[in-house]
């Protein structure tokens, strides 16, 4: 597991800053990609970041996992509603699945979400 997840998003962050400067074009079409796959349409954004985050424990992504759990608790996902979604990445992923889960929670949580109640 992830020790800190804002702090590696903050070193992902610095190093995409480098990409950002060396290739322009790449960052900048990503970034525009990014934006308009997260606009609200038929589905709002706290439902496109929740595919988001499903994604990144499906890909076993942490950096993935570290800024969608941010972007879950700004948009206001409830606890609630960030575990069913995890647990269908246990349904869907088995094993590795429940263990990159696990991590996605530490992470919601890091960065404010809600806690589990006692």
């Amino acid at each position: 597991m992830v020790e800190s997840y804002a702090n590696l998003i903050a070193a992902v962050s610095a190093n995409s800053a480098k990409l950002r400067k060396d290739i322009p074009e790449v960052m900048q079409g990503f970034n525009a990609m990014a934006q308009s796959a997260s606009k609200a349409g038929a589905l709002d954004a706290k439902t496109k970041e929740l595919i988001a985050m499903a994604l990144s424990v499906g890909a076993r992504c942490d950096p993935c996992v570290g800024y969608h759990a941010k972007a879950l608790v700004k948009l206001g996902a409830t606890r609630a509603e960030v575990e069913e979604m995890l647990g269908m990445c246990v349904y869907m992923g088995g094993g590795p699945g429940l263990m990159y889960a696990a991590s996605a929670l530490a992470a919601y949580e890091e960065f404010g979400g809600e806690k589990a109640s006692a």
